[in-house]
């Protein structure tokens, strides 16, 4: 994995291996679902529309008639397996051209998709999905189109983003809680840490805590007089419920009181937790899979070292738990 990941996760929520109580969990694998090789289905043959259901998610979709038909909303499944093909007539394959380990089946979504959870799930908590970008989206972002620019400009320098925010509804009602996830990054300083996704990448859900629904919304800085230039389309797999209520409490999140020093970091990082309203935590530092590199307990202290010198360079997290909440912070190991 690209060691800049970082900067891809979440800014009000971020991965949190071991967030949610064991037990059972339900996994929407699109296997499920009917393809002949290298196909798609977008919803042609059940105009306006319809959903398709997978582990215990929804996924409705909207096929317009007119103008010859087009898919207009929501989402489409895939199997197709072509990562070079530029353009809009490449609509429906995975930039890895293949779904998430090495399965045959994946999701296409579109500005504004919403997953609703049936009765066995909704309510409950959603640990999260993986995701990639859109063949159509990542080959525009790197080249440019007849539309949209090229990611970075001519010079490399451009501050370009492309950002997936996943919000939920519960009770009927919309939250403020959401997650984020870059799906392209070019605003470092140094241009050789500028990325485009172009693999399978985890987003947890964990601290979007119990939900009913989901909406996922792509925002980009290529903006243009009708609204966002770069190809609205994205594309997940393995999305999946914990089938229990999330111990996600009040309070825990992702906390600027605390501060994280030195980042990005060489040997020794330090965790200042003089801010928190509990004095004694565990703190964990797991890489991008969730695997725990380091742990301690705080005892009390006020500051906490860990020396992760031995650590390969790349992207991690550190999970701050005490009794009544649990806080997160990002890091990146030089």
């Amino acid at each position: 994995m690209n060691k800049n990941v970082l900067f891809i996760i979440l800014t009000t929520a971020l991965l949190a291996a071991g967030s949610f109580p064991a037990g059972a969990q339900t996994v929407s694998t699109f296997e499920n679902l009917t393809l002949s090789p290298n196909s798609f289905w977008n919803g042609s043959d059940t105009p306006p529309g319809t959903s398709f259901t997978s582990g215990n998610a929804i996924f409705p979709n909207v096929f317009d008639t007119a103008y010859g038909g087009l898919w207009t909303g929501g989402w489409a499944y895939s199997n197709m397996q072509d990562s070079t093909t530029a353009g809009f007539m490449n609509l429906y394959s995975a930039r890895p051209a293949i779904g998430y380990g090495n399965s045959s089946n994946y999701a296409v979504g579109q500005q504004g998709s919403v997953i609703r959870l049936n009765p066995a799930a909704a309510g409950k908590a959603v640990n999260g999905f993986f995701v990639t970008n859109a063949t159509y989206a990542a080959l525009s972002m790197r080249d440019g189109d007849l539309y949209a620019k090229k990611f970075g400009g001519d010079s490399g320098n451009d501050p370009d983003w492309f950002k997936l925010t996943v919000r939920k509804w519960l009770a009927g009602e919309m939250t403020d809680d959401s997650v984020e996830f870059y799906l392209a990054d070019f605003r470092f300083e140094d241009n050789a840490l500028d990325y485009i996704v172009t693999t399978w990448q985890w987003v947890d859900l964990a601290l979007l805590g119990n939900v009913d629904s989901l909406i996922f919304m792509l925002t980009s800085s290529d903006m243009g007089p009708w609204g966002m230039n770069t190809p609205s389309f994205f594309c997940i797999d393995n999305l999946t419920t914990a089938d229990s209520y999330s111990s996600v409490q009040d309070g825990t999140g992702v906390n600027s009181s605390i501060t994280v020093y030195p980042n990005p970091v060489d040997n020794m990082v330090t965790i200042d937790l003089s801010d928190l309203p509990e004095k004694d935590y565990e703190i964990k530092i797991t890489d991008l899979t969730g695997k725990v590199v380091c742990s301690g307990e705080s005892g009390f202290q006020e500051k906490f070292s860990f020396d992760i010198s031995n650590l390969c360079p790349g992207a991690y997290f550190i999970r701050i738990m005490g009794v009544r909440s649990v806080y997160f912070k990002s890091i990146i190991k030089r």
